[in-house]
């Protein structure tokens, strides 16, 4: 997953197509692991006074390209944190800090997977600096080996949580001059905050969502909030969806609740689908309801079919039956097929059934060119 681009761009099958695996955990990881790091002089020091001044005193000295990482508790979850341009042979593999893309890949297994486990995990937040800039910022897990590409790498300890996020949240806001990539790789400062297991980062997040934010940022957000912060960033998603006045950025709150694992995210995905005020929001809660693929969701579809006053809605209800399983989805649109009242519905569900390869979408073909 590249979370750069993800924000409205990327099918949950694509972001989980991308992901990379991770081995069971034996045990909880000690707090500020240090990585294996290849190919380069690692020097570790701790912090002494202030990270943002100690920061701040590296940046400036850093005339040749250079590393520097710490790590963090990461938050609660099955999941697994890579960064893109790494090898996975099964697990987390190397990754590369000075080639490859810069993005970072997460894998999440489903609640009975035994690939992860529940655990205290820990985050590697990573720094490139060249003449006195920040020219990267990368993340992933402390399983990684981390290859510097012959770089020096600074390796800090006893990082307070508060105090990286603090940091991160400089980037995110676009407050650090001495910051500069063209490739808009401060989406990693975000996905770092995020996956912080830490109260600060809770309020961060939340920070960000303010109407007063950018649209951008509230859409990155919304994802996080919804992908690594459980039952509290239901609650802020919730509260998006009711009060952002930005229709991309609740149309991102759909798709942020179709990866929550919270109980109440379905009915909220379903009331949107039902209640808000954009044809839009609603096209894209009905699309992500579709890939969730449950009895509930099939009956929120189909109810938008028979019941939303927009036909361009109805049309996106039917597509949705389309991304269902087959089973599910070609006998509810054979039914609208049949016997829908608009004529542009039925027309979108022949078509559709038309792309299935079904062999019940021919009988069904079958049948009315017979008649």
């Amino acid at each position: 997953m590249r979370v750069s681009t993800l924000a409205g761009r990327l099918s949950l099958a694509t972001i989980l197509a991308h992901a990379c695996l991770f081995a069971a955990l034996a045990g909880p990881a000690p707090q500020n692991t240090t990585p294996h790091v290849q190919n380069s002089r690692l020097n570790q020091q701790p912090v002494a006074g202030s990270l943002t001044a100690q920061f701040k005193e590296w940046t400036a000295q850093a005339t040749s390209p250079q590393w520097l990482g710490y790590s963090e508790p990461e938050v609660a979850g099955n999941r697994g944190i890579c960064c893109s341009g790494g090898d996975w042979n099964g697990d987390c593999g190397t990754c590369r800090l000075e080639k490859g893309e810069h993005g970072v890949n997460v894998m999440r297994s489903d609640a009975d997977a035994t690939v992860m486990l529940e655990g205290s995990r820990e985050i590697a937040v990573l720094f490139r600096a060249e003449n006195h800039h920040i020219t990267k910022i990368r993340i992933a897990s402390t399983e990684c080996a981390l290859d510097a590409g012959g770089l020096p790498f600074v390796w800090l300890t006893n990082v307070k949580p508060a105090e990286s996020v603090a940091l991160l949240t400089t980037f995110v806001r676009g407050e650090r001059p001495e910051y500069r990539d063209d490739d808009r790789h401060d989406h990693q400062a975000l996905s770092a905050i995020a996956l912080h297991a830490d109260d600060s980062a809770e309020a961060a997040l939340e920070s960000f969502t303010r109407q007063d934010a950018p649209e951008e940022l509230r859409k990155q957000s919304a994802f996080w909030l919804g992908e690594a912060r459980g039952k509290s960033g239901f609650a802020a998603l919730q509260k998006m969806a009711k009060s952002d006045p930005s229709s991309e950025v609740r149309s991102q709150v759909t798709f942020a609740l179709s990866v929550s694992r919270e109980p109440g995210a379905v009915d909220e995905m379903i009331r949107m689908a039902h209640d808000d005020e954009s044809t839009h929001v609603r096209g894209q809660a009905l699309f992500w309801l579709a890939q969730k693929a449950g009895k509930k969701e099939a009956a929120a579809i189909t109810n938008a079919i028979d019941n939303d006053p927009d036909t361009e809605v109805k049309k996106k209800a039917v597509f949705a039956l389309s991304q269902m399983p087959k089973d599910e989805g070609v006998p509810k649109l054979i039914q609208v097929a049949e016997t829908n009242r608009n004529l542009a519905v039925r027309k979108q569900a022949i078509f559709w059934l038309g792309q299935s390869n079904d062999p019940r979408a021919l009988s069904f073909f079958e049948k009315i060119l017979s008649q």
